[in-house]
């Protein structure tokens, strides 16, 4: 049995377990959405938003182009507190219904109180895997995620799962972190820049070739941005040669968003 991925599942859960108790900020100081001022989209004026489901852990607004209408039924993948959650619930109305599902517990929990304020029906929070989601096949009109599918060990079983439980004609869109060019391994091998959505992050072109394996069509990638990563980050993990390589190597870390349907 390989042990790795079940390791950086542990890791995960731990590191935002702490964030949702409140015992640590953004995984430290690395998570891509609280360190990097341009990775995480303000949701300031953004219908359905709710502060308190807002923990800055995102790097886009996937609502904005998923295409989502009154009536459907959403699913968003390591939904956190509830953010886009309750972003999409505004937009599907009182005749849609939206799930999140997220494989922390401190999570989960927290996105239910966040619900109970709201005191809608319509909306639900479940603990589960990407990577087994527990929901039938073809039950969900449109599938989101923000920031999360980087954190998910079987990337390829990820879309698998996300391309089983929509329905024909369904789409998903999701905001994640990809590389193009090469991160060293020691900023792959980082438990922090891991947790803060880079060291898992996959190259841009590999990323876009698992949706394509998965089934997809249609895709498209309606935002796409660079990340800066400060030097006081990076020279924790790389001594100054190592540092100087890498910033002229060319390799970009960008917050992407993709969109792509199921036929």
């Amino acid at each position: 049995m390989n042990t790795e991925p079940e390791k950086t599942r542990e890791l995960v859960r731990e590191k935002y377990g702490e964030i949702a108790r409140g015992d640590s900020c953004c995984c430290g100081k690395r998570t891509a959405a609280s360190t990097y001022a341009e990775v995480e989209k303000s949701y300031t004026g953004v219908e359905g938003y709710m502060a308190d489901a807002d923990l800055g852990l995102g790097c886009g607004i996937p609502t904005e182009h998923a295409g989502i209408q009154p009536g459907m039924t959403i699913l968003d993948l390591g939904s956190g507190a509830g953010n886009d959650v309750f972003v999409a619930r505004r937009i599907v109305g009182d005749a849609g219904r939206v799930i999140g599902i997220d494989f922390t517990p401190e999570m989960v929990a927290k996105a239910r109180r966040n619900l109970d304020k709201l005191g809608t029906s319509n909306v639900e929070f479940h603990q589960g895997e990407i990577e087994k989601l527990p929901l039938p096949d073809a039950s969900v009109d449109v599938v989101i995620s923000n920031c999360v599918l980087n954190l998910v060990p079987d990337k390829n079983r990820a879309f698998a799962e996300i391309h089983r439980v929509l329905k024909p004609g369904g789409h998903f869109c999701v905001s994640d972190i990809v590389i193009e060019g090469d991160l060293p391994d020691s900023i792959r091998s980082a438990a922090e820049f891991y947790v803060g959505c880079v060291g898992g992050a996959l190259k841009k072109s590999e990323y876009l070739s698992i949706v394509d394996q998965a089934g997809f069509v249609e895709l498209t990638t309606p935002v796409e941005r660079r990340i800066e990563i400060p030097d006081s980050d990076l020279s924790d993990v790389l001594a100054e040669e190592e540092l100087e390589a890498f910033r002229k190597s060319g390799t970009r870390i960008l917050s992407l968003t993709v969109r792509a349907a199921k036929a």
